[in-house]
């Protein structure tokens, strides 16, 4: 008996690796160097609906060591989850895709992350814990200082 189901849904349809690069351009003289590298790590969230009720997740993660003026390595990364998300209050939806889907999304790249610089020869980089409620709450209240009012995280595919 097939009957309109109206309750909330929230599934993780997949997670992966979208994207990842690593940068080694001051190889091999470098690596002689005997001086501590400067680590520069910034970190972003993305979402899009791709289809109704699916919506794709993406951490990114752009991890940048110097010594000096030069780059030792760069390691960028995009780790993305499919969602889906169906019957949720629309007040609910921003912080959902802001904050929960970051959040499961999130450990998958700061084992990637680690993962290549290791394989690249270098000790692992290990990426801190976040916050994502308070990155999400630092976002919206940047975003409404800008526009005037709250803008929504996610855009159409």
């Amino acid at each position: 008996m097939a009957e309109a189901n109206n309750d909330p849904v929230f599934q993780i349809q997949r997670v992966y690796l979208k994207e990842a690069s690593l940068e080694q351009p001051n190889s091999p003289a470098i690596l002689l160097e005997q001086e501590q590298p400067a680590v520069d790590i910034q970190l972003g969230v993305e979402a899009q609906q791709p289809a109704d009720g699916m919506y794709e997740i993406c951490v990114t993660a752009t991890v940048t060591t110097k010594i000096k003026d030069k780059t030792v390595f760069l390691v960028e990364a995009k780790q993305a989850g499919i969602f889906e998300i169906r019957n949720i209050p629309g007040d609910q939806m921003q912080p959902i895709l802001g904050i929960a889907c970051p959040q499961i999304v999130y450990p998958y790249l700061r084992a990637n992350v680690s993962d290549i610089v290791t394989r690249a020869g270098f000790p692992p980089v290990h990426l801190a814990e976040i916050n994502f409620q308070a990155m999400y709450e630092q976002q919206q209240s940047a975003l409404a200082a800008e526009q005037g009012s709250p803008s929504p995280i996610i855009t159409q595919a």
